[in-house]
């Protein structure tokens, strides 16, 4: 079962509230077939626990990692995955679409 936005937004808030770095996933942009809908989030802390879902399989795994970067640097970034991309197998996106994923930190 997929958690709400209002479970996301809230253990965002909760985490941001007992210290620890956070970021949220947001995916922005769609073609074709795709996993999740524009508008869906993941939430991120800095030691990698998440809720939510931006993809799944390994897009979410790729999302998290880069989520650490963002939480440390305070960059946002836009990332890309589609099936034109050499790592399409790899992290998840086979099935002929493409997403991509705005990341951002909570400060």
């Amino acid at each position: 079962m997929l958690a709400s936005d209002d479970d996301i937004l809230s253990k965002a808030q909760e985490w941001k509230t007992t210290g620890k770095g956070v970021a949220i996933a947001t995916v922005i942009e769609t073609w074709g077939s795709a996993p999740r809908p524009v508008g869906s989030h993941l939430v991120i802390d800095h030691e990698g626990n998440f809720l939510g879902s931006v993809s799944g399989g390994c897009v979410e795994g790729a999302v998290v990692s880069e989520a650490g970067d963002v939480i440390l640097d305070g960059k946002p970034r836009t990332l890309e995955f589609g099936v034109a991309d050499e790592t399409a197998w790899r992290v998840g996106l086979s099935c002929g679409g493409r997403i991509r994923v705005y990341v951002e930190r909570v400060d």
